[in-house]
């Protein structure tokens, strides 16, 4: 059944909403982009921007589910690995982005965090299909069958987010070219 009426205006508006987020967020930063700022820019008062998101803490949750959807969506057909490492060149053109992923990312160890549940389900997701890429590199001889998949998989996650930190210190980091080493060391 099509979505008719408010309803489908108001996905419509939220969807509005979260490509200028992403733009705004990604240019401007996590600390500079104000909720004023996003609103202005759909024609919203504050106030009735987070009428669609409820908080400032779940519309960041939103802008990073809506900057997942986006990467993953130009990446369909690309091998896990290969996306992911899309996903890790795209990085610094979205600096913005990178600082708002990491801050909440520390925030959510507090259980009671609004980005909790999306950083536990995210780190699933991946994880999960990282899990199905180590298995069938491994079985088609493509990637050391003396690792064990578990231990790819934390020191993947753990190599891409410490890249993730020490490039918005140092900007000059290549983090692409440090993960693709590490897949390097993978191969038999």
């Amino acid at each position: 059944m099509a979505k008719r009426g408010a309803y489908a205006k108001g996905v419509v508006k939220r969807e509005e909403i979260l490509e200028a987020a992403l733009e705004i967020v990604g240019r401007r930063g996590y600390r500079n982009a104000s909720v004023r700022e996003i609103a202005d820019a759909v024609g919203l008062s504050p106030a009735g921007l987070l009428h669609y998101f409820g908080t400032k803490e779940q519309l960041f949750v939103e802008i990073l589910r809506a900057r997942d959807r986006r990467d993953t969506a130009s990446d369909d057909e690309l091998e896990f690995f290969d996306a992911f490492l899309a996903v890790v060149r795209h990085n610094p053109e979205v600096p913005g982005l990178v600082q708002l992923y990491t801050q909440l990312q520390a925030e959510a160890a507090d259980p009671g965090h609004p980005a909790r549940a999306y950083f536990l389900d995210r780190t699933e997701e991946v994880h999960a299909a990282a899990r199905t890429a180590i298995a069938a590199g491994q079985r088609e001889g493509r990637i050391r069958a003396d690792l064990d998949p578990e231990w790819i998989i934390r020191a993947g996650h753990a190599l891409a987010d410490g890249l993730q930190n020490a490039w918005m210190l140092d900007p000059t980091i290549d983090m692409a070219a440090d993960v693709e080493q590490f897949f390097a060391l993978l191969k038999p």
